[in-house]
């Protein structure tokens, strides 16, 4: 057991064609080295039109979004109202901080085997503020004391082991070897 763990599932989206939400779903299936079964962001090379349009031949690290459903909260006390799957991520969580898991961290989704390995962080764009203005200042700041960029809209990750991921499942993180990289835009 380590610090990570005891975090659940609370929602689970996928959507078949380019829309910045995506509808919240019964249960999702990943599917290894691919992604979501039937989401548009799901295959072996990239998929998010940004980084098609610069190479298409690009490995796609971005194959499952996942994030942490107390950003709803803290973005809600500026007045923002957001629900799973709004932001276009696949896998909402409660209970684990995602933004401080270091790159390589393994997921593994409740208990029908799934298993996701962490990438980095998501980068988010313009499409946020289409969606509500002024949220991308809220996902995306700089920290006063170091100036450095500060992301919260999510982590991605690629699918290992396949599975079913529902809602209500279980979180177990499996940490790598020390020493930890810490996650940084993918």
């Amino acid at each position: 057991m380590n610090a990570f763990d005891g975090g659940t599932v609370t929602a689970v989206s996928s959507n078949g064609t380019y829309s910045f939400t995506k509808p919240n779903r019964d249960s999702i299936t990943l599917l290894a080295g691919l992604g979501v079964e039937g989401d548009v962001h799901a295959g072996v090379t990239v998929k998010h039109r940004s980084r098609v349009a610069k190479d298409p031949t690009q490995p796609n690290l971005r194959q499952v979004h996942l994030i942490q459903e107390e950003l709803f909260a803290e973005v809600a006390a500026a007045g923002h109202r957001v629900r799973p799957g709004q932001l276009g991520e696949n896998v909402t969580t409660r209970g684990i901080d995602l933004l401080a898991l270091p790159t390589g961290a393994r997921l593994h989704l409740g208990d029908g085997g799934a298993v996701v390995e962490i990438t980095g962080l998501r980068n988010p764009c313009l499409q946020i503020d289409h969606f509500q203005d002024g949220l991308l200042k809220r996902v995306v700041s700089r920290d006063p004391g170091t100036g450095a960029v500060v992301r919260k809209a999510g982590i991605m990750g690629v699918v290992l082991t396949g599975g079913v991921v529902r809602p209500g499942d279980v979180l177990h993180v499996e940490l790598p070897a020390q020493p930890h990289r810490p996650l940084k835009k993918v």
